[in-house]
């Protein structure tokens, strides 16, 4: 074929020519009869010259665009378009810009609760008892007091520090909306009004987009039409309801569905909002939307409803941690965390939050797989949605700047309609889907969690699997090496673990109610639950009482103590009172003392090893 090509191309050329010429000459005759008779024919002959020569500058044209490109030319450079839509203002939002949707009406200072201050009553009716402890049974708070505090009190001047005070907001990217979400079940009218109010009095009009009361149907009468008729005079409060109570998480995802502000923010019914609340959360997001981010969560006192204020200087932060039992608590901030910090104004990076108080963007809040909708009234939603966060690329944070007031309650006053076991069954679910091989440190702790999770009996977990693998999520392991490093990792596999218990009183070691360390220890009637019976005898020869706290069985010349385990993770040890060797002959007898532990007495203690003594004589069970 290559032949055939050379030996043919210049007959090519040859009939390519006369077929042009051809071409031509047919164009000239038609210009030529375009001529009108009578006209001029030297101008005839210029003009039909002329269009002759377009003509065939365009014939050559038309070949030369219609030949192969054998030269691949460079692109031509377009002009990246203008997205008017992200188009902001320069510059820092002003005071009048962020203006309050509402402004608190004159104060009277010396009302009851005013400027955030403790309610005061010295004597009591008999009526005003009966009330009072009717309020306290009911809702766990002093109804009584709330009820007589104004629901627009003030909380009198800032007291952040100056860098929160004077903090100043970017227009650019612009501050995005919010709407405030709030979840009632049966709550007490002040405190719900005053939550409201709270945000009316100190969120910028301009970023309040609503707030959406979540009733997770309440039987109160006063929660219905009369709340209905209420928020009738805000222009931006609207109440929707559950007709049956679902719970929490089920409520939250409804009032998520129906929001319409870039921001979803939850908060309690039984909060107060302080100055400037707002805004530093929004900020945050503006800048990071894959942030979720809490206040800073102050206490409102239970019993006077005081309001404890922020301090300028010299305050002491806590974070969200978790324990191996898969509760959340608070801790204090470590060295590299206070270090990264430079000032008030910088986010604290929480490995866990509390989960009643945050703010998401709405559409990252979706994208991350919103909450876990099997998951049931409440209880570890708050953990997986930690653990979710941070192992699928986002981070979980504090914002100092922005403090809401909390009233924390002892217990809660409200029942589980399908008992408590729903707890546990969400915190399978968690488990199964985020932890890993980690999840048998928690199923070594609760033994209804792995009883229930070797009958598969905790829902469909596929969709959540499948967000995981979607997500491109990390594992546990880099969660707690890469987020929590601070926290201690028992043994996956201890050489013994259960309840230990007494071959001479056939009962077992425990700790007792509320032991959290410096108490000694009881023998108890074994009844294999964990809990208070659950030990752990680890790598290092401790005995671990490691539920919610890491807690060792430590050597005392007379009763034993649990107290804070020495060895804490990198770069620190065990302590020789800590350490324990089992023996074959069933003895628990610590190598610094010589001694051996035994059942004797009011509480279990030290003694002079003996194998053949019954009380000193222990198994795991």
């Amino acid at each position: 074929m290559r032949f055939f090509r050379k030996r043919f191309a210049p007959l090519k050329l040859a009939l390519i020519g006369v077929v042009f010429i051809i071409i031509l000459f047919i164009m000239q005759r038609d210009v030529a009869s375009d001529s009108a008779p009578g006209s001029d024919p030297w101008k005839n002959i210029v003009d039909r010259k002329d269009k002759v020569i377009d003509m065939m500058i365009g014939a050559v044209n038309n070949i030369r665009d219609s030949m192969p490109k054998l030269q691949i030319r460079a692109p031509e450079k377009e002009e990246a378009p203008v997205d008017n839509s992200k188009s902001c203002l320069q510059g820092v939002y002003t005071p009048a810009e962020l203006k309050p949707f509402m402004e608190r009406p004159p104060q009277d200072s010396n009302a009851p609760g005013a400027d955030g201050k403790a309610f005061k009553h010295d004597t009591f009716t008999p009526e005003e008892t009966k009330e009072k402890d009717r309020g306290m049974e009911k809702h766990c708070f002093n109804v009584f007091a709330s009820d007589r505090i104004s629901l627009q009190r003030s909380l009198g001047p800032d007291t952040r520090p100056p860098e929160c005070i004077d903090q100043k907001f970017k227009r650019c990217p612009p501050l995005p909306t919010t709407s405030v979400i709030i979840v009632f079940h049966n709550e007490a009218w002040s405190t719900l009004l005053r939550t409201v109010y709270s945000v009316l009095h100190t969120s910028p009009a301009i970023l309040l987009k609503e707030i959406i009361l979540v009733d997770d149907a309440s039987t109160d009468d006063y929660l219905k039409e009369q709340l209905d008729e209420y928020v009738k005079q805000f222009q931006n409060v609207k109440v929707v309801r559950q007709k049956e109570r679902k719970g929490l998480i089920t409520a939250r995802l409804l009032g998520a569905n129906v929001a319409v502000g870039e921001v979803l923010t939850f908060l309690d019914a039984h909060c107060e909002c302080f100055y400037g609340w707002l805004e530093p959360l929004l900020a945050r997001i503006a800048e990071d939307y894959t942030a979720v981010v809490s206040p800073d969560i102050t206490t409102i006192d239970l019993n006077t409803f005081e309001f404890s204020k922020p301090v300028q200087y010299g305050r002491q932060h806590n974070r969200g941690n978790f324990d191996w039992s898969l509760t959340f608590g608070w801790e204090g901030l470590p060295a590299h965390e206070k270090e990264r910090r430079k000032d008030e104004t910088y986010p604290i990076k929480s490995p866990t939050f509390a989960g009643g108080l945050f703010s998401v963007s709405k559409a990252y809040f979706e994208y991350i797989g919103t909450y876990d909708d099997q998951m049931e009234i409440w209880g570890g939603e708050n953990v997986e949605m930690s653990f979710r966060v941070w192992q699928c690329g986002g981070q979980m944070e504090i914002i100092p700047c922005s403090v809401v007031g909390h009233v924390f309650r002892t217990k809660s006053p409200h029942t589980f309609p399908k008992g408590t076991q729903v707890i546990t069954k969400n915190q399978v679910r968690l488990a199964e889907v985020w932890m890993d091989d980690y999840k048998e440190i928690f199923y070594r702790r609760n033994q209804q969690a792995a009883k229930m999770a070797k009958e598969h009996n905790y829902g469909d977990i596929t969709e959540r699997l499948q967000l995981r693998e979607r997500l491109h999520c990390k594992n546990f392991t880099w969660y707690l090496d890469s987020v929590y490093p601070e926290a201690f990792i028992p043994d996956l596999i201890p050489t013994s673990y259960g309840a230990i218990k007494n071959l001479g009183k056939q009962s077992c070691l425990d700790v007792g109610e509320h032991n959290r360390g410096g108490k000694p220890l009881i023998m108890y009637p074994c009844h294999g639950m964990g809990g208070n019976q659950y030990f752990e005898y680890s790598s290092h020869k401790e005995l671990r009482h490691n539920i919610a706290q890491q807690l060792c069985l430590r050597m005392n010349y007379g009763p034993v103590q649990l107290e804070a385990c020495k060895l804490k993770g990198k770069e620190t040890n065990v302590a020789p009172e800590e350490q324990w060797e089992l023996t074959n002959d069933h003895l628990i007898k610590n190598v610094a003392s010589n001694q051996c532990l035994t059942s004797e007495g009011e509480h279990p203690s030290m003694t002079a090893c003996n194998p053949s003594d019954v009380n000193q004589q222990w198994i795991f069970t």
